[in-house]
């Protein structure tokens, strides 16, 4: 991801900063738009995962619809050229302005996750004399193995409904004349590589529609979700998530009827390998047993791993992966510089500002540019102002 050109560049440059790889980008939604087309399914950007407007722009300009989670995430999609037939709206907490701001852009559907919502959302489209589109976000109670702050589909998760209050859901619809039920909806988690996960979610999308139907309703749309995860620990090497995989299991397994469409919610895959968080060492403290690099980026510009000790690789490009020094009694002599083991740390008063410990890197001098990769998903929108913090900036390769 980086050649002596872009390293040079990052030199003349103040630090911290997010650098977005759009040509890594552009490759990654290259691969995703393959292999979904060619199973006809459709896929909407979870805009959560980063709303840099370089980003979203190059997302749009693919053909993929947008999925949001708030009313100013709506508003940005159809700001950025997402057509409001490809929006979708989901969220446990929708706020009356957010619901009329999104009725008011007339967009594609409200993924809806309690009764109490849906009746919310048929009086306010009442109210406007509209009729929303709607599918219900079921909890299919299906384990994604994955960091249980990022699993959302299980029975004690604040999302979705339960089974068990389907009858309810049906009930309200039924009585609902400002309502147009669309699908069933689903989302298990994040950052999910098991691939018979995705199995055990179709064997319960299919047992859900078939009950659907069963009670009276078409189910137009089958929404998977997202969660597709990607390699944080070889950037490189594995850059581009195995779509072909994710897609062929849900053709294999899921049940779509004539007339459906599938439907998906991609974040994390289609962006986290195209940004890395660009820092500098400010300090270099070695002690007995442990030695640290201070760095000027911290939790305020990267949370993840202090969120929920999310793994990122980093690199010093400074010294570089094959860095040599000279020997000291032997001028003109190299030799491989020694990998000595930090604390990467940052300048945020928190004890908790730690990117990770007992880190390999050649040895390092204050002034390195550091890299911590795979920050294109939850890095930059993550990003606060605590400590009053300046807001990280970006750069972009192009």
């Amino acid at each position: 991801m980086f050649n002596n050109n872009t390293i040079q560049r990052f030199a003349d440059l103040e630090t911290p900063f997010y650098y977005y790889d759009l040509d890594a980008l552009k490759q990654t939604l290259d691969a995703c738009r393959e292999a979904s087309v060619k199973h006809n399914f459709h896929v909407h950007y979870a805009m959560k995962a980063n709303f840099n407007p370089r980003v979203i722009d190059t997302v749009q300009a693919y053909g993929f619809g947008a999925d949001c989670v708030s009313g100013n995430e709506v508003k940005a999609a159809i700001e950025h050229g997402f057509g409001k037939d490809k929006v979708v709206f989901a969220g446990v907490g929708k706020s009356d302005k957010e619901i009329n701001l999104a009725l008011d852009a007339d967009i594609f559907c409200f993924n809806v996750e309690s009764v109490q919502e849906l009746e919310i959302i048929n009086d306010l489209a009442a109210a406007k004399g509209k009729v929303a589109g709607v599918a219900i976000r079921i909890n299919p109670n299906v384990d994604a193995h994955t960091h249980h702050y990022i699993t959302t589909g299980l029975d004690e998760n604040k999302f979705g409904i339960n089974t068990w209050q389907l009858n309810d859901v049906v009930d309200t619809l039924r009585k609902s004349a400002n309502l147009n039920f669309l699908g069933i909806h689903f989302h298990i988690g994040s950052q999910i590589t098991d691939m018979e996960v995705y199995g055990s979610l179709c064997i319960r999308i299919n047992e859900m529609q078939d009950w659907f139907e069963d009670h009276g309703f078409a189910v137009k749309i089958l929404n998977a979700g997202g969660g597709l995860g990607v390699d944080y620990y070889n950037p490189d090497t594995n850059a581009i998530p195995d779509f072909e995989s994710y897609f062929s299991v849900f053709k294999k397994f899921l049940n779509v009827k004539p007339g459906q469409e599938v439907h998906f919610e991609l974040g994390r895959a289609l962006v986290a390998q195209s940004a890395s968080l660009i820092s500098r060492v400010l300090y270099v403290k070695n002690g007995q047993k442990k030695n640290f690099l201070i760095l000027d980026a911290g939790m305020t510009e990267l949370m993840r791993p202090m969120l929920y000790q999310a793994y990122h690789a980093i690199e010093n490009l400074s010294r570089g992966r094959g860095a040599m020094i000279e020997e000291a009694n032997a001028p003109g002599t190299l030799q491989p510089a020694p990998q000595i083991k930090y604390d990467v740390v940052g300048p945020i008063c928190e004890s908790t500002d730690c990117f990770r410990k007992d880190v390999d890197l050649p040895q390092s001098y204050r002034g390195d540019l550091i890299a911590i990769r795979t920050a294109g998903a939850y890095g930059e929108v993550m990003a606060s102002g605590y400590n009053l913090r300046d807001h990280v900036k970006s750069v972009y390769s192009q």
